[in-house]
């Protein structure tokens, strides 16, 4: 994928974020989580969850990027929802990337998109939620300067235990280094 471009999303895209977010789901999450979870994760639930995200995020805090898989013109092959900026700290509600644009750098394009949004809006820190059975994602996370704080909670809709990594958002110095 040559190239990436990540904007915020409009409503046109719902159905992509949808296909994008059920590809994830049911693809890599597979792999890491309980058949009955993955299954419960229906058309009907996920359209119905993401509508309810476009509605509630704040205009630009959910994201999207579009590139070109398999010779296809350029779609929704990842999505990324910010979460409000308190006390120095946002928030990376959601990141998934289709199955298909998996490891050609679409999840790290719109990471850095999004957690710049989140340091023009005065985070200094940001943290995330991640199943705690997911080793894929997490070794991408921790890749990109994310480690886990020792925080974990299991929502009663997922019944699964997920754990909290944080990073901070200060600039890097001389050496690359946070």
């Amino acid at each position: 994928m040559p190239t990436v471009t990540v904007r915020p999303a409009e409503a046109d895209d719902l159905d992509q974020v949808v296909d994008v977010f059920l590809g994830c789901w049911r693809e890599t999450y597979a792999a890491v989580l309980p058949r009955r979870l993955v299954d419960a994760m229906t058309d009907q639930s996920a359209r119905e969850l993401w509508a309810r995200a476009a509605r509630e995020s704040a205009p630009g805090d959910l994201l999207v990027a579009l590139g070109a898989v398999a010779e296809v013109p350029a779609q929704v092959v990842g999505v990324a929802r910010l979460g409000p900026v308190v006390d120095g700290t946002g928030h990376l509600a959601s990141l998934y990337v289709s199955p298909q644009a998996q490891g050609l750098g679409v999840g790290r394009r719109l990471m850095e998109v999004a957690l710049a949004r989140l340091a023009a809006a005065g985070a200094t820190s940001a943290t995330l939620w991640v199943f705690r059975d997911n080793a894929p994602s997490i070794a991408f996370y921790r890749h990109l300067g994310w480690v886990p704080d020792g925080h974990e909670r299991t929502q009663p809709e997922f019944g699964e235990p997920e754990l909290r990594l944080s990073r901070s958002l200060a600039p890097a110095d001389g050496d690359g280094r946070r």
